[in-house]
Order: structure tokens, then C-alpha cells, then sequence
């Protein structure tokens, strides 16, 4: 795990320099000084000879012993507009770059809490490996750098201090998340994902309750049960609260977890479905979102769900056509296995709701329709209030994330009438597939309780290269945003 401090001077001990560099008229502008003016206008000179221009997401490697410096020198470019998000990116992309370097340290070109705290962030988030499979013959590819140090000439001011102590956390919280998410499916059946909530339970002072098979078919929880009922390895409810002194409002979190998904009796196609083991991200998110609330000590109330199950092709598995009642007495038929977040989710919102929060936001790997409609990097929010829709969309874009907000026309609700049952479990097929799938999971959802629904199914897995601090494999989405809506809550903006 890659270290972090903060430092007011730049430690002699760094093997590797990062400063980061602005582009204008295609010319780049360094924008923190390296060392001497004689060092600084060599510098500018081997980049121009390198052809760097600064724009964002470019990086030079330039030897120190070239321009009169000691060490490599890493020069990042941040665009012609230099943001936090900017900032965050280009942190990221250095700590790629200096894939297996001992220290990093990173130049804070502006001496805000902001910017160090983005550049905090992106350095430990693009800093993340996952070698845990690997044996000691077969060196990884890439191993993480093993310490940073964010140099800022304010590194002893309070409010910078503590956005550095935030982005660590929240960074950490993240990477906590990609780890889960990137466990074999053969390590993390639901009742490990219990064994990583009680852990995360213990390290933060949380309480937790589990509940199995038997606890759950005595509460007539007929979704999760339905979804796991033909995996050897039974599904699990867990549930963990933050309960701080004083709290100011309530935010319930709700997260799939589905541990891997064949598709069920409704057998996915084989190409890609290693790619499956990912259906538990929403899970992950909202574990790690509540440990790092608690870790930060926000005076809100948090609990947090993860409704947990393997959905498998047995022959116990559950079948199209069948008809099982949810928590709280209604019934769903069906159509389809493979739309089975749903039903795991409608479970634990009806629970979640009787712990009566403010806000309910649940988040899951929900629709293939959502990657169609939006691509691999923008994640969709419904829900059945506009305002909080549309603050989580701020919400991400402040954190780095990206969401775009869909309606859930009253409409379409009439193509979710079953023939048999309360509801069934899909719309028309190859038609709006994540609208019914928020239509859906609003038919359990009480009058009067604000909810938003995120489905993060493009974001949640990089099948593809990684690319500034987003690595491939599990990305952690959608922690970064739960913890800013919980500070937006305190601060009364939602």
C-alpha cells in the first residue's frame, strides 16, 4: 500500500520529481519551479525539444543530470485549464508514470487545500495495483510507487492538512473497493463479503448485523433469497450503522452485490463474463463509503446495505416464470434471471426504509442499457426527486465522477404489469432497459422518502487500458460521490 505525507520542502530522498505544466499557444508553462532560474529555463528548453506541449495527459521523462538537477524529472500536463479535477488527473498520470519509484514527490502548483488535496487523491488513486494473485516468479507488470509526498509551500496550514487527511481517506476508501471488486469470484462468495463488512465494522467502530439464509426466509426476503437459491454458497444481508453523537440527518446506502452473475436459468453469452465477478461493486461502494464517514468522523448518520448473492445456474436456480414475494409482502414475477440486481435490491430498500433516513441512495451495477446509453464513463441517477437527482450530478462532478441524470416516465410503469404477480421484474425487451430498471425499484419506495438510484454498470469495471488515475479492472465508483453528498447533507444543501 502506497504512503502519503504532506511536506512544506521537497525531500532530498525522491527518486522521482513530478511538477505539472499548462499549454498555451501549444507552448508549455511550467508551473512550479524545479530549482535554480538556470535549471528552470534548461528545463523549458528540453521540453520544447521533446515536443512537449502541456496538454492534458501528456508526460515528458526528463534526467535530472541533463538540466542540472538530481533525480528524474516527470513534467505532467494539466490542459489549458487547470481545475482540481485537472489536478487530480495529472496526479494520477504521475504516479503511473513512476511505476515502481520509492518516493514521488509532486510539486502543489498552487498553494490551496484544494489543490493539495486533489493532487493527494489522484496520486494514491493512480498509484493502485492489484498483484495479489501473482506469484513471486511472475513479477508484475506494474508495482505501486511506496511512498509520496505532496510538497506545499502550506503544508503546515490546518485546512490544507486536513483536505489532505480527506483525500487519503476517501483515496484509500476507494482503492478498498477496486480490491473487493478484483478478488477472484472463487475468494468472495457473500459470506466473505460479510467477513470484509465485519472487518471494515471493526476497524471503525461500527455496528453490523448479517443475515443468512435462515434469518432472511423467516423475514420472507424473497428476492435475495430467489437470486441465490441455486449457488451452493447462500446470500447474505448485511447491514452496518454509523451512529455518531449529535448527528445531523440520516443517509441510507444501498448497494448489489452480486457476487457473480451467470445471468442464472437466463445464461449470459460466455464472451466476457470474467468480467462478472465486477456485479458486487455497488456492494463494495457503499462498505467502504460508510468506513470512510466514520473514519472522517462527519456527524451524519449513515447505514449502509449490501444485499449479497451468487447468481448460478443450478438446479436449485431460480426459474423464468417464477413468482416470489418480497420483504414486505409483494410479489414479482420473474420474466428474466438475469435481472436480478433488482430483486436483491428491492429487499434491502424495503428494509432501509424502516430505519426511516432522509435519503436513500442505492447504487449497483444494474443495466447493460445504461453502458449502451452512456458509455463505459458516465454512470445514470434516477430517482423520485428532481433536486437530489440533480445535486448528485454536482455531487460526482466536484468529486471527479461522472453522472447524467434520466427521468422515470410515469408512462412506461404500465409495461411492468405482470399477468400473475404485483409486478414483474422486466419491461420491454432491448427498450429503455435502465428506465424500467429505476421504474422498477420504485414501486418499493414509500411515499414522501426522497431516493435516488445510480447505476454504475459503465463506470464500475475498465475492461479497457488504464488512463489517468482510473486503473483497469474494479474503479471504486461512485465512493468519492457518496462521501461529498454525506458532507452536503451536514452542510444542508440537500
Amino acid at each position: 500500500m502506497t504512503t502519503l505525507t504532506l511536506t512544506n520542502e521537497a525531500p532530498a530522498n525522491a527518486d522521482v520529481t513530478c511538477v505539472f505544466a499548462s499549454t498555451k499557444n501549444k507552448t508549455a508553462h511550467v508551473l512550479s519551479k524545479v530549482g535554480t532560474p538556470s535549471v528552470d529555463t534548461k528545463l523549458t528548453a528540453a521540453l520544447k525539444d521533446l515536443g512537449f506541449s502541456g496538454k492534458a495527459g501528456e508526460v515528458a521523462t526528463v534526467a535530472g543530470s541533463s538540466i542540472g538537477a538530481s533525480g528524474k524529472l516527470l513534467v505532467v500536463g494539466v490542459g489549458s485549464d487547470a481545475t482540481h479535477e485537472t489536478f487530480r488527473r495529472a496526479a494520477g498520470n504521475a504516479a503511473r508514470a513512476a511505476n515502481g519509484a520509492k518516493k514521488l514527490a509532486i510539486a502543489v502548483p498552487a498553494d490551496s487545500a484544494d489543490a493539495a488535496g486533489a493532487i493527494a487523491e489522484g496520486a494514491l488513486l493512480g498509484a493502485y495495483t492489484f498483484n495479489q494473485y501473482r506469484s513471486a516468479s511472475n513479477s508484475p507488470a506494474r508495482q505501486s510507487v511506496k511512498a509520496i509526498a505532496v510538497v506545499c509551500a502550506e503544508a503546515k496550514n490546518a485546512v490544507v492538512k486536513s483536505a489532505v487527511k480527506r483525500a487519503v481517506t476517501v483515496a484509500n476508501a476507494t482503492n478498498a473497493s477496486r480490491d473487493l471488486t478484483n478478488t477472484s469470484p472463487l475468494d468472495l462468495p457473500p459470506a466473505k463479503m460479510a467477513e470484509a463488512a465485519a472487518a471494515i465494522a471493526e476497524e471503525h467502530g461500527l455496528a453490523i448485523e448479517v443475515l443468512d439464509e435462515k434469518a432472511m426466509a423467516k423475514l420472507g426476503m424473497g428476492g435475495i433469497l430467489g437470486v441465490g437459491q441455486g449457488s451452493s454458497r447462500g446470500p447474505r444481508l448485511i447491514r452496518l450503522a454509523y451512529r455518531p453523537a449529535g448527528a445531523v440527518g440520516h443517509l441510507a446506502i444501498v448497494g448489489k452485490g452480486i457476487t457473480f452473475d451467470t445471468g442464472g436459468i437466463s445464461l449470459k453469452p460466455p464472451a466476457n463474463m470474467h468480467e462478472m465477478k465486477g456485479d458486487m461493486s455497488g456492494a463494495a461502494a457503499v462498505l467502504n463509503t460508510i468506513g470512510a464517514i466514520a473514519a472522517l468522523k462527519l456527524n451524519i448518520n449513515v447505514t449502509a446495505y449490501a444485499a449479497c448473492a451468487e447468481n448460478m445456474p443450478g438446479g436449485k436456480a431460480q426459474r423464468p416464470g417464477d413468482v416470489v414475494t418480497a420483504y414486505g409482502g409483494r410479489t414479482v414475477e420473474v420474466l428474466n434471471t438475469d435481472a436480478e440486481g433488482r430483486l436483491v435490491l428491492m429487499d434491502a430498500l424495503v428494509r432501509a426504509q424502516e430505519d426511516k433516513p432522509d435519503i436513500i441512495i442505492d447504487v449497483a451495477t444494474l443495466t447493460g442499457a445504461a453502458v449502451v446509453a452512456l458509455g463505459a464513463r458516465i454512470s445514470a441517477v434516477l430517482g423520485n426527486d428532481d433536486a437530489l437527482r440533480n445535486h448528485i450530478v454536482d455531487a460526482g462532478s466536484r468529486s471527479g465522477e461522472s453522472f447524467w441524470p434520466l427521468p422515470l416516465p410515469a408512462e412506461l410503469r404500465p409495461e411492468l404489469d405482470s399477468m400473475v404477480a404485483d409486478i414483474a421484474n422486466i419491461g420491454t425487451p432491448m427498450q429503455a432497459g435502465t428506465l424500467f430498471g429505476g421504474l422498477f425499484l420504485l414501486d418499493f419506495i414509500e411515499q414522501g422518502q426522497r431516493w435516488a438510484h445510480l447505476d454504475i454498470a459503465g463506470p464500475a469495471f475498465n475492461s479497457k487500458g488504464a488512463y489517468d488515475y482510473t486503473p483497469r479492472g474494479g474503479t471504486g465508483t461512485a465512493v468519492r460521490t457518496l462521501v461529498t453528498v454525506a458532507e452536503d447533507m451536514i452542510a444542508g444543501l440537500i
